[in-house]
Protein backbone atom coordinates (compact mmCIF):
# COMPACT_ATOMS: atom_id res chain seq x y z
CA UNK A 1 0.00 0.00 0.00
CA UNK A 2 1.26 3.45 -0.91
CA UNK A 3 0.91 5.51 2.26
CA UNK A 4 1.21 8.78 0.32
CA UNK A 5 -2.52 8.57 -0.40
CA UNK A 6 -3.50 8.30 3.26
CA UNK A 7 -4.14 11.48 5.22
CA UNK A 8 -3.74 11.21 8.98
CA UNK A 9 -6.14 13.27 11.04
CA UNK A 10 -4.71 16.46 12.48
CA UNK A 11 -7.79 16.88 14.64
CA UNK A 12 -8.17 14.88 17.83
CA UNK A 13 -10.94 12.42 16.93
CA UNK A 14 -10.74 10.31 20.09
CA UNK A 15 -14.13 11.58 21.24
CA UNK A 16 -15.83 11.50 17.84
CA UNK A 17 -18.47 8.77 17.32
CA UNK A 18 -17.52 6.28 14.62
CA UNK A 19 -20.34 5.19 12.27
CA UNK A 20 -21.16 1.49 12.47
CA UNK A 21 -22.00 1.30 8.75
CA UNK A 22 -20.90 3.20 5.70
CA UNK A 23 -23.45 5.87 4.77
CA UNK A 24 -25.63 5.57 1.68
CA UNK A 25 -23.74 7.56 -1.01
CA UNK A 26 -27.00 8.71 -2.61
CA UNK A 27 -28.31 10.42 0.51
CA UNK A 28 -26.59 13.52 1.89
CA UNK A 29 -26.15 12.54 5.53
CA UNK A 30 -22.60 13.47 6.49
CA UNK A 31 -21.26 12.12 9.78
CA UNK A 32 -19.19 14.25 12.13
CA UNK A 33 -15.96 12.39 11.39
CA UNK A 34 -16.54 12.81 7.64
CA UNK A 35 -17.06 16.56 8.11
CA UNK A 36 -13.76 16.79 9.98
CA UNK A 37 -11.97 14.85 7.23
CA UNK A 38 -13.48 17.09 4.54
CA UNK A 39 -12.51 20.25 6.38
CA UNK A 40 -8.91 19.06 6.67
CA UNK A 41 -8.86 17.92 3.04
CA UNK A 42 -10.22 21.28 1.87
CA UNK A 43 -7.49 23.05 3.83
CA UNK A 44 -4.97 20.85 2.01
CA UNK A 45 -6.62 21.69 -1.32
CA UNK A 46 -6.47 25.43 -0.61
CA UNK A 47 -2.70 25.18 -0.18
CA UNK A 48 -2.13 22.89 -3.15
CA UNK A 49 -4.50 24.31 -5.75
CA UNK A 50 -1.89 26.65 -7.26
CA UNK A 51 0.28 23.63 -8.08
CA UNK A 52 -2.42 22.04 -10.26
CA UNK A 53 -2.81 22.74 -13.95
CA UNK A 54 -6.42 23.82 -13.44
CA UNK A 55 -7.62 27.39 -12.91
CA UNK A 56 -10.68 27.20 -10.67
CA UNK A 57 -11.24 30.95 -11.05
CA UNK A 58 -11.96 30.78 -14.79
CA UNK A 59 -13.01 27.15 -15.33
CA UNK A 60 -15.98 25.15 -14.01
CA UNK A 61 -15.62 23.56 -10.62
CA UNK A 62 -15.38 19.84 -9.90
CA UNK A 63 -16.68 17.24 -7.51
CA UNK A 64 -14.27 15.92 -4.90
CA UNK A 65 -14.62 13.08 -2.46
CA UNK A 66 -13.27 12.01 0.91
CA UNK A 67 -13.45 8.52 2.43
CA UNK A 68 -12.70 7.94 6.10
CA UNK A 69 -11.11 4.51 6.55
CA UNK A 70 -10.02 2.23 9.36
CA UNK A 71 -6.53 0.83 8.94
CA UNK A 72 -5.44 -2.66 9.90
CA UNK A 73 -4.02 -1.33 13.19
CA UNK A 74 -7.56 -0.03 13.96
CA UNK A 75 -6.52 3.62 13.65
CA UNK A 76 -8.37 6.02 11.34
CA UNK A 77 -7.28 8.05 8.35
CA UNK A 78 -8.90 9.34 5.17
CA UNK A 79 -8.47 9.30 1.40
CA UNK A 80 -9.29 12.16 -0.94
CA UNK A 81 -9.52 12.69 -4.68
CA UNK A 82 -11.31 14.49 -7.52
CA UNK A 83 -13.84 13.24 -10.02
CA UNK A 84 -12.16 12.82 -13.39
CA UNK A 85 -8.72 14.35 -13.82
CA UNK A 86 -7.60 17.91 -13.25
CA UNK A 87 -4.99 17.80 -15.99
CA UNK A 88 -3.21 15.32 -18.24
CA UNK A 89 0.03 17.15 -17.48
CA UNK A 90 -0.09 17.34 -13.69
CA UNK A 91 -1.66 15.29 -10.94
CA UNK A 92 -1.76 15.72 -7.20
CA UNK A 93 0.44 12.99 -5.74
CA UNK A 94 -1.72 12.78 -2.62
CA UNK A 95 -4.97 12.13 -4.49
CA UNK A 96 -6.29 8.57 -4.67
CA UNK A 97 -5.41 7.45 -8.23
CA UNK A 98 -7.84 6.47 -11.02
CA UNK A 99 -9.12 2.92 -11.35
CA UNK A 100 -7.86 2.70 -14.92
CA UNK A 101 -4.10 2.76 -15.44
CA UNK A 102 -3.27 4.70 -18.62
CA UNK A 103 -0.13 2.60 -19.12
CA UNK A 104 -2.31 -0.48 -19.77
CA UNK A 105 -1.46 -2.32 -22.99
CA UNK A 106 1.44 0.03 -23.69
CA UNK A 107 -0.75 3.14 -23.39
CA UNK A 108 -3.38 1.95 -25.86
CA UNK A 109 -5.71 4.79 -24.90
CA UNK A 110 -3.17 7.43 -25.95
CA UNK A 111 -2.50 5.70 -29.28
CA UNK A 112 -6.18 5.30 -30.07
CA UNK A 113 -7.08 8.86 -29.11
CA UNK A 114 -4.25 10.17 -31.30
CA UNK A 115 -5.66 8.17 -34.20
CA UNK A 116 -9.14 9.61 -33.61
CA UNK A 117 -7.68 13.12 -33.59
CA UNK A 118 -5.99 12.44 -36.93
CA UNK A 119 -9.33 11.33 -38.40
CA UNK A 120 -10.80 14.62 -37.19
CA UNK A 121 -8.15 16.44 -39.20
CA UNK A 122 -9.01 14.34 -42.24
CA UNK A 123 -12.66 15.39 -41.87
CA UNK A 124 -11.67 19.07 -41.90
CA UNK A 125 -9.49 18.56 -44.97
CA UNK A 126 -11.98 16.40 -46.87
CA UNK A 127 -12.39 17.35 -50.54
CA UNK A 128 -16.08 16.45 -50.74
CA UNK A 129 -19.10 15.89 -48.49
CA UNK A 130 -19.01 12.18 -49.35
CA UNK A 131 -15.39 11.93 -48.26
CA UNK A 132 -16.14 13.84 -45.04
CA UNK A 133 -19.11 11.55 -44.33
CA UNK A 134 -16.91 8.47 -44.73
CA UNK A 135 -14.32 9.87 -42.34
CA UNK A 136 -17.04 10.78 -39.83
CA UNK A 137 -18.38 7.22 -39.92
CA UNK A 138 -14.85 5.90 -39.43
CA UNK A 139 -14.34 8.20 -36.46
CA UNK A 140 -17.64 7.13 -34.93
CA UNK A 141 -16.79 3.44 -35.24
CA UNK A 142 -13.32 4.00 -33.84
CA UNK A 143 -14.64 6.04 -30.91
CA UNK A 144 -17.16 3.35 -29.99
CA UNK A 145 -14.48 0.66 -30.16
CA UNK A 146 -12.13 2.67 -27.94
CA UNK A 147 -14.89 3.37 -25.43
CA UNK A 148 -15.78 -0.33 -25.25
CA UNK A 149 -12.16 -1.33 -24.74
CA UNK A 150 -11.76 1.34 -22.06
CA UNK A 151 -14.82 0.10 -20.16
CA UNK A 152 -13.46 -3.44 -20.34
CA UNK A 153 -10.34 -2.22 -18.55
CA UNK A 154 -12.24 -0.35 -15.84
CA UNK A 155 -12.30 -3.30 -13.43
CA UNK A 156 -13.86 -2.79 -10.02
CA UNK A 157 -13.40 -4.78 -6.83
CA UNK A 158 -16.30 -5.14 -4.43
CA UNK A 159 -16.49 -5.53 -0.68
CA UNK A 160 -16.45 -9.34 -0.97
CA UNK A 161 -13.48 -9.51 -3.32
CA UNK A 162 -15.46 -10.06 -6.52
CA UNK A 163 -14.43 -8.21 -9.69
CA UNK A 164 -16.41 -6.90 -12.67
CA UNK A 165 -15.68 -4.36 -15.35
CA UNK A 166 -17.99 -1.45 -16.19
CA UNK A 167 -19.73 -3.32 -19.02
CA UNK A 168 -20.46 -6.31 -16.81
CA UNK A 169 -21.75 -4.11 -14.00
CA UNK A 170 -24.17 -2.21 -16.25
CA UNK A 171 -25.37 -5.43 -17.88
CA UNK A 172 -26.59 -6.52 -14.46
CA UNK A 173 -28.44 -3.26 -13.81
CA UNK A 174 -31.43 -1.55 -15.40
CA UNK A 175 -29.41 1.51 -16.45
CA UNK A 176 -28.66 0.47 -20.03
CA UNK A 177 -25.30 1.32 -21.55
CA UNK A 178 -22.77 3.17 -19.38
CA UNK A 179 -22.35 6.89 -20.18
CA UNK A 180 -18.99 8.27 -21.27
CA UNK A 181 -16.49 8.77 -18.41
CA UNK A 182 -18.25 6.19 -16.24
CA UNK A 183 -15.85 4.98 -13.57
CA UNK A 184 -14.00 8.27 -13.15
CA UNK A 185 -16.06 9.72 -10.29
CA UNK A 186 -14.59 10.18 -6.82
CA UNK A 187 -16.58 7.62 -4.81
CA UNK A 188 -15.69 4.53 -6.91
CA UNK A 189 -12.02 5.52 -6.95
CA UNK A 190 -11.92 5.91 -3.18
CA UNK A 191 -13.69 2.61 -2.48
CA UNK A 192 -11.55 0.76 -5.02
CA UNK A 193 -8.36 1.84 -3.30
CA UNK A 194 -9.77 0.99 0.13
CA UNK A 195 -10.83 -2.53 -0.89
CA UNK A 196 -7.55 -3.25 -2.67
CA UNK A 197 -5.53 -2.20 0.37
CA UNK A 198 -7.56 -3.77 3.19
CA UNK A 199 -8.88 -0.45 4.44
CA UNK A 200 -12.37 -0.53 5.97
CA UNK A 201 -14.66 2.23 4.61
CA UNK A 202 -16.18 4.21 7.48
CA UNK A 203 -17.71 7.39 6.04
CA UNK A 204 -17.99 8.89 2.55
CA UNK A 205 -18.59 12.52 1.59
CA UNK A 206 -18.55 14.29 -1.78
CA UNK A 207 -18.53 18.05 -2.29
CA UNK A 208 -18.28 20.66 -5.02
CA UNK A 209 -15.23 22.89 -5.32
CA UNK A 210 -15.21 26.01 -7.50
CA UNK A 211 -17.63 27.67 -9.91
CA UNK A 212 -21.05 26.22 -10.68
CA UNK A 213 -21.71 24.47 -13.97
CA UNK A 214 -24.14 26.18 -16.32
CA UNK A 215 -27.68 24.96 -15.75
CA UNK A 216 -26.85 23.16 -12.51
CA UNK A 217 -26.98 24.04 -8.87
CA UNK A 218 -23.48 23.37 -7.65
CA UNK A 219 -22.12 25.55 -4.88
CA UNK A 220 -18.60 25.80 -3.55
CA UNK A 221 -17.90 23.42 -0.61
CA UNK A 222 -21.49 22.15 -0.51
CA UNK A 223 -22.07 18.39 -0.06
CA UNK A 224 -23.85 16.44 -2.81
CA UNK A 225 -24.84 12.79 -3.32
CA UNK A 226 -23.09 10.51 -5.79
CA UNK A 227 -24.42 10.73 -9.34
CA UNK A 228 -26.97 8.09 -10.29
CA UNK A 229 -26.43 7.69 -14.04
CA UNK A 230 -22.74 6.75 -13.73
CA UNK A 231 -22.12 5.74 -10.12
CA UNK A 232 -25.28 3.99 -8.97
CA UNK A 233 -24.67 0.59 -10.66
CA UNK A 234 -20.96 0.68 -9.80
CA UNK A 235 -21.47 1.52 -6.13
CA UNK A 236 -24.29 -1.01 -5.84
CA UNK A 237 -21.87 -3.68 -7.05
CA UNK A 238 -18.95 -2.48 -4.95
CA UNK A 239 -20.98 -2.28 -1.75
CA UNK A 240 -23.08 -5.36 -2.52
CA UNK A 241 -26.21 -3.31 -1.92
CA UNK A 242 -28.94 -4.48 -4.29
CA UNK A 243 -31.26 -1.76 -2.98
CA UNK A 244 -29.01 0.87 -4.54
CA UNK A 245 -30.08 -0.33 -7.98
CA UNK A 246 -33.59 0.93 -7.32
CA UNK A 247 -34.53 4.58 -7.59
CA UNK A 248 -34.20 6.52 -4.37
Amino acid sequence: MNNQYLFNFKTDISGIPIPEKLNNPFVVAISEIAKIAVQEFQEFMSLEVLNWDYDFKTRPGKMFGVLVVQKQDNSYAYLGTSSGVLSRKKTCERFTPPVFDESTDDYFINRDMTEITKIGTQIKNAKSQAEAKAFKELRSQKSKAVQKKLFEHYVFLNIHGKVQNVLQIFENSDHGNPPASTGECAAPKLLQYAFKNSLKPIALAEFWWGNSLKGTERNHKVFYPSCKNKCKPILAFMLNEQSLYRSL
